[in-house]
């Protein structure tokens, strides 16, 4: 839905940012990789040493909680890296301020709460975007412009594979981590962009059936998870995670077969095309070896290409690539994932609003 805000046309973009953990490092960096059309004015967090080396990190302007932030900030859009459960409420708070919101992944731990969020940013005429910074990804990027392209012909079969491995001082580290109301486990925490892949790159989902189960951690909710998916255009397939791969992170990729190709990219975080086969040439080819790059990062090098997409939309330029509505497809994805994995059975989609 178009903002009701007027576009920034004359002067740099204003962020304000909460929650100064371990994600918010890459909105800083990217942030300061646009320095020409915007700035960060202000920074939150409940934890003062957090909130101190973000200030001294960025030299924006402190504040201990979301409320007093927003009494004073000049801000055009805040930015949420809380934990995931906080942002619903912060997203509405932020939206009934009359600012624009940005919040990292998942949008929400609960299915209610993301069409509250996006119904709140509606009424306020403001916009909702939600990271999905992997879309960007040149290897992606290639393979969604092939199942566009038809190249595939009709797709069979989707394979996604996360193994990673979180050990339990991770968990440890925050009271947060692990727990069903605040983080959400290892499909909806850790692969929750590789479910948004299910959708954006595929299609739309007709049914899942998952299993999941905490096999080796102390903590609430799942370490491993693996769901069988069929998708309204017939393809079959299943994404496979889990965070106990020993001793490191060993693999994040999704492998696409269909009538007249077959695709699969691999590498710790979808950052290689290791096949990359069809029946007729086409000038994307070209491509693939451009496309593959090196990172020890499992977030990837998305956020700047995002934020350039969201700096476009805030200036009157472009429309959001991953707004709400469709930060809502894969949080619809993994709650349906739960839903079956509690009860034993197939869910079908769409979940009812």
């Amino acid at each position: 839905m178009p903002s009701r805000r007027s576009p920034v046309t004359d002067r740099k973009i204003r962020f304000a940012l909460v929650g100064c953990g371990r994600i918010a490092a890459n909105h800083f960096e990217a942030i300061r990789a646009h320095a020409e059309r915007c700035e960060l004015v202000d920074v939150c967090d409940v934890d003062p040493k957090a909130l101190d080396t973000a200030v001294a990190r960025t030299g924006a302007r402190g504040h201990r909680d979301l409320s007093s932030m927003l009494a004073v900030t000049d801000a055009d859009c805040v930015i949420l890296t809380t934990p995931s459960g906080l942002h619903p409420a912060q997203a509405i708070e932020v939206a009934r301020s009359g600012r624009h919101v940005m919040t990292e992944k998942p949008m929400a731990t609960r299915w209610q709460d993301g069409p509250a969020m996006v119904r709140a940013c509606d009424e306020a005429g403001v916009r909702l975007f939600v990271v999905k910074q992997n879309r960007r990804n040149r290897t992606l990027q290639l393979l969604k412009r092939a199942v566009s392209e038809e190249r595939f012909g009709r797709l069979y079969m989707v394979s996604v594979n996360v193994f990673w491995t979180r050990p339990q001082s991770y968990y440890d580290s925050a009271a947060r981590r692990g727990t069903w109301e605040f983080d959400g486990g290892a499909f909806m925490n850790q692969a929750s962009h590789y479910v948004d892949l299910l959708d954006w790159i595929v299609g739309p989902v007709e049914s899942v059936m998952a299993y999941t189960g905490t096999l080796a951690r102390n903590i609430e909710v799942e370490d491993t998870g693996v769901a069988a998916l069929k998708w309204r255009n017939g393809a079959m397939g299943s994404i496979n995670v889990t965070m106990l791969t020993h001793p490191k992170n060993l693999e994040g990729s999704i492998t696409v077969l269909g009538e007249r190709g077959s695709v699969r990219i691999g590498g710790v975080a979808v950052n290689q095309i290791q096949h990359w086969e069809f029946d007729a040439p086409h000038e994307m080819d070209a491509q693939v070896n451009d496309a593959t790059y090196q990172t020890s990062s499992v977030y990837g090098f998305g956020h700047p290409l995002y934020y350039d997409n969201v700096i476009q939309t805030l200036r009157g330029e472009a429309e959001p690539e991953t707004d709400g509505r469709e930060g809502l497809k894969s949080l619809e994805l993994l709650i349906a994932m739960y839903m079956s994995a509690r009860d034993g059975k197939r869910v079908n989609l769409p979940l009812s609003y």
